[in-house]
């Protein structure tokens, strides 16, 4: 009997420390993922920051130049599905190589371009290959972690974007004071060619193939409905938030006045709080959801609050409430989204989340644009709220009357083959 209790003991230990060990947050492999990110956000953002010195050397003007931000986006739009559903047939990891190596060689050429065609060139090449990564990374972040833990990985991987824009984009302009704007770009792709073969010593391969979970209200069919209602929110939502976003100077105007650095400072202030909103985020368990119509609440009262907020010091607060809502959004979203997919549906919802983002920039920025030339920044608020409001409301009116056969357990953890 003593034996017998022993050796139970002894199994039932060994098995907790295995599910543990299974269960675990794998740290090292979502860090070389979110570095990459970072990367993706800095090859996507370069021109922006080096813009005058490029213009000079290519002998274009600076709207020209500027537009390679542009043809960026929509190259991204169009390439993410089509290529991300030619990748299916590979597993995640040797995709994830090829797509950074494939973006180092679009910053390498970019670095050697002799005229501006050749620039464009690289351009297409690179946002082709980050269309690509952001498909396959997201999904294949998904796979390697427990449902309980999606939002902390996205929130991970998307804080790689985050500090894309923070540190890799300021970095690339100082690498460009320092020598040209070549050398800034020579340098992301040695950067991009290491990150590579990080994620190929790194990064455990993942089995591409999807479970089925039908059994548990997740398969094909289950979701398709409220994935479809979901994505089409959260395009609407980034329409509003990016077409206030994109005269963030101008709106925040006030709050700028109140602040030592003046804009700069102001800037610095939303991307703190947008950070702390996406950590916020990272501690969302299961409740994807509703921390999701949270955020998109606070986002849109804050949007909505710019045109009254004429006080400096209200207007700092609005711009803190913007940032935390905000950025707590991202990786609310692609969480929410890749939850409903569930494995089977992965690859096609972590291709669909660039283009909902690209688009959303897109449409967002150009009738933010319409608008502010018909009347001025300050119309611009209020519809921009109302479009955040009403997906708001709606994804509130989504979850409220889901069918209770949709609310299940979280799916099984595929772990990844050795």
């Amino acid at each position: 009997m003593t034996l017998t209790l022993m050796s139970s003991f002894t199994v039932s230990s060994m098995t907790e420390k295995i599910d543990s060990r299974q269960h675990s947050f794998p740290w090292v492999p979502i860090l070389v993922l979110s570095a990459a990110t970072m990367l993706m956000v800095t090859a996507e953002m370069l021109p922006a920051a080096v813009l005058g010195p490029m213009s000079s050397g290519l002998g274009v003007n600076e709207s020209a130049t500027g537009a390679l931000v542009s043809i960026w986006a929509v190259v991204v739009m169009i390439a993410s599905l089509p290529l991300s559903t030619f990748a299916r047939r590979w597993r995640a990891r040797p995709v994830i190589v090829f797509a950074l190596a494939a973006l180092a060689v679009s910053s390498v050429l970019t670095a050697i371009a002799p005229t501006f065609a050749v620039v464009i060139l690289g351009r297409v090449l690179g946002a082709a290959s980050v269309g690509l990564l952001w498909a396959t990374v997201n999904a294949y972040a998904a796979d390697i972690v427990p449902d309980r833990l999606l939002g902390r990985a996205m929130a991970m991987v998307l804080g790689g974007g985050t500090l894309g824009m923070v540190i890799g984009t300021p970095l690339g302009r100082l690498f460009a004071d320092a020598s040209d704007w070549r050398f800034a770009f020579f340098i992301l792709g040695s950067a991009l060619a290491a990150a590579a073969a990080a994620v190929r010593f790194v990064v455990p391969l993942q089995d591409r193939t999807r479970p089925i979970a039908t059994s548990r209200g997740r398969g094909r069919l289950a979701g398709t409905g409220r994935l479809g209602i979901v994505t089409v929110l959260v395009a609407v939502t980034l329409i509003g938030h990016y077409g206030a976003y994109t005269f963030i100077t101008r709106l925040a105007a006030p709050a700028a006045t109140a602040l030592p650095g003046g804009m700069s400072t102001a800037l610095l202030v939303f991307g703190v709080a947008s950070a702390v909103g996406l950590l916020a985020a990272a501690r969302v368990g299961q409740s994807t959801a509703k921390a999701l119509i949270v955020s998109l609440a606070v986002t849109a009262f804050a949007v909505a609050a710019l045109t009254v907020a004429s006080s400096p010091a209200i207007s700092v607060l609005v711009v803190l409430l913007w940032g935390l809502g905000s950025g707590a959004f991202p990786p609310l979203a692609q969480t929410l989204i890749l939850r409903i997919a569930g494995p089977e549906q992965r690859d096609f919802a972590g291709a669909l989340i660039p283009v909902l983002f690209n688009g959303g920039i897109a449409v967002g920025a150009g009738a933010a644009s319409a608008l502010v030339g018909a009347g001025g920044p300050m119309t611009l608020p209020i519809p921009a709220a109302i479009v955040i409001l009403a997906a708001t409301v709606t994804l509130t009116i989504v979850e409220v009357l889901r069918p209770r056969s949709e609310v299940s357990a979280p799916l099984p953890h595929t772990e990844p083959a050795a």
